[in-house]
């Protein structure tokens, strides 16, 4: 008898769990209450001090992040604001401005660009190479006297010989390939980083490596162009720049070489990288002393590693945030100034680059 009681309890408590789950499956469908719900709370943006610690990196930006978001609302939060969505549309729009060099080289243009700049830099050379020739010869030194220094190496940028053959591409589309690569891996990374530790740790590396790759790939263009008659120092060149790059890509998609230990390895390659590139610059002004060109292309070359030095202090100092936490949660904040020095830098050496690649079309063979 007791048993048989048992058994009706039981099956009546059943019962009501399945009434209230088909009242809840109802409600849910018809209403999306449920999923609504649960969509808005893995959408929301947390805190700094609710994220794990995986996605922890900036203490002095305190909110509007993104935590372990599902990957299509990770992808679709491109047009919303977050603490990203700056950092994301800056090295977006240097991205666009590199695809438009891309489109203007197919078509021809890039010669009319070079000689626009070219124009541009005509009287604003001669100036400073006045000054250092003068300073160099003493007070004896005559402008009219073309056995000293010639004329047309001072007072202007030299009309360029037209007609000449046309000078490999190649090494000019290497750089823009590498720019992109860089400015659209680092998009997807600020991107997409937020979804998981996984793609976290993977999207850090690829920017890492999109980093290295956009360095090798800007040395290309000016070694091949400046040594073209030098093929054994642009052979050295090219290949020491390639090994270095190629360690340093293998260095930060390696788990085993991103260790802490290796840290002093890391540092010492990406300094070898950076510095490498003050010999062929060097020796490049020495080969083609008295070319305006190669001084227009070198002040633009400085105006790089000055823009380039400017924002990686406001990155590794977090400044602003560091003096007001929380007032550039959504603009403003370090990195994103970071991203608009690193695009700036970018394109005053593309222009070094076309002015380089102008002169050596003018230039009569080797």
């Amino acid at each position: 008898m007791s048993g048989n009681v048992r058994r009706k309890t039981s099956a009546a408590a059943m019962a009501e769990e399945e009434e209230e789950e088909v009242i809840a499956t109802s409600s849910s469908c018809c209403c999306g209450g449920g999923d609504g719900r649960r969509k808005e709370k893995e959408r929301r943006l947390v805190k700094f001090n609710d994220l794990p610690e995986y996605l922890k990196d900036n203490e002095f930006i305190l909110d509007h992040y993104r935590s372990e978001w599902p990957l299509r609302d990770a992808l679709w939060s491109v047009f919303s604001w977050h603490n990203e969505t700056l950092n994301i549309w800056t090295h977006l729009g240097g991205f666009l401005i590199f695809a438009g060099l891309t489109v203007m080289s197919f078509m021809g243009k890039l010669d009319e660009l070079g000689g626009f700049l070219t124009d541009l830099s005509r009287g604003q050379a001669s100036g400073p190479l006045m000054a250092m020739i003068m300073k160099n010869n003493g007070s004896d030194f005559n402008v009219s006297d073309n056995s000293l220094v010639p004329d047309h190496h001072l007072r202007r940028i030299p009309e360029l010989e037209t007609g000449s053959e046309p000078i490999a591409q190649w090494p000019w589309f290497v750089y823009l390939a590498g720019a992109m690569t860089c400015l659209t891996c680092s998009s997807l990374s600020h991107l997409l980083a937020c979804h998981s530790k996984a793609f976290n740790l993977f999207f850090w590396r690829l920017d890492y490596a999109g980093i290295s790759v956009m360095i090798v790939s800007s040395f290309y263009a000016p070694i091949y162009y400046i040594f073209h008659c030098n093929p054994i120092s642009r052979f050295l060149y090219l290949t020491s720049i390639t090994v270095l790059g190629a360690m340093a890509i293998v260095t930060l998609l390696s788990p085993q070489l991103s260790a802490p230990r290796y840290r002093k390895f890391r540092a010492t390659l990406f300094l070898a990288m950076g510095f490498s590139g003050t010999v062929p610059a060097v020796h490049g002004v020495c080969i083609h002393w008295g070319h305006p060109h190669v001084f227009v292309s070198v002040l633009l070359e400085v105006i790089m590693a000055v823009l380039y030095g400017a924002g990686a202090g406001f990155y590794v100092g977090r400044i602003p945030e560091r003096w007001w936490p929380g007032m550039f949660d959504i603009a403003g904040q370090s990195h994103q100034i970071f991203h608009v020095f690193v695009v700036m830098a970018a394109v005053a050496h593309s222009l070094a680059t076309v002015i380089i690649m102008h002169f050596r079309q003018g230039t009569p063979s080797c």
